[in-house]
């Protein structure tokens, strides 16, 4: 399946913050549940050694879904604490401010930062997940220049199902699991009981979505072309497909891992 830019809602600056927040929220309770980006937790670890950090910049975090799993993850394998400040173009502050106040190690800024264009004193390991097919070619590309051009690694991880049957799966299994998990999601909004159940848009624009980023997500070699500008030449770069389990299954995570040559 080639890959197709469709329009995403969550990328819109209109869309409403409250249908925002609906489809983030339901995604941070799935990945906070499911722990499916676990398999990319050696890679991670590998390059955090190599550069001697212990903190992990996110771009494009969301609601945080899943990261606490991963500081935990990480901690565990390092021996070490393992220090995550989270950032977003649009953040979800209440969510970042409940994930600061629960856990020692989790920063939070809640001013808008551009992934093209992080600030210079936010140095770390930056990582992006479930979130670099957002961004057209000339964004994404700009996303991995920023980090060289500023002298920090970077790792990109997607799941990497595609193909209809996938599409199928989302179709059948957002709706579902809007349903089941809405009432127990935290905290409780009646605007989000709204709409899910009466007003069925957070559902709606959550299937979209979704049925977009399956379209949009780089293969590996796709990723690997990215990277084979001279801007990049002063770093190693690694990518390919991890799987983690799904259900009766297995998915793909798709990765991209970059970080300066030694001088």
């Amino acid at each position: 399946m080639n890959r197709l830019h469709l329009f995403e809602f969550e990328d819109k600056k209109w869309f409403p913050d409250v249908l925002r927040k609906g489809t983030t929220d339901f995604l941070s309770f799935i990945f906070s549940k499911t722990n499916r980006y676990a398999p990319v937790v050696p890679l991670i670890k590998e390059v955090l050694e190599k550069e001697d950090t212990n903190h992990i910049i996110d771009l494009c975090s969301g609601a945080g879904g899943g990261i606490v799993n991963m500081q935990r993850d990480l901690e565990k394998s390092l021996g070490k604490k393992v220090k995550v400040t989270l950032t977003d173009k649009y953040p979800n502050k209440q969510a970042f401010d409940s994930l600061k106040s629960s856990y020692d190690e989790i920063d939070v800024i809640n001013t808008s930062i551009d992934a093209t264009n992080v600030p210079n004193d936010l140095k770390g390991f930056r990582t992006i997940f479930t979130a670099f097919h957002h961004f057209k070619p000339n964004m994404a590309e700009a996303i991995l220049r920023d980090a060289v051009n500023k002298d920090v690694p970077i790792g990109v991880f997607e799941l990497g199902n595609k193909g209809a049957l996938a599409i199928i799966k989302l179709i059948i299994s957002v709706p579902i699991g809007l349903i089941l998990i809405t009432p127990f999601l935290r905290p409780f909004k009646l605007s989000r009981i709204i709409f899910t159940y009466l007003i069925p848009l957070i559902p709606l624009c959550t299937i979209w979505d979704g049925i977009v980023s399956i379209l949009r997500v780089y293969s590996p070699q796709e990723l690997e072309e990215m990277t084979k500008k001279d801007w990049g030449k002063n770093y190693t770069w690694k990518t390919g497909i991890l799987h983690h389990e799904e259900g009766v299954g297995k998915g793909e995570i798709i990765y991209l891992i970059g970080y300066p040559n030694k001088r």
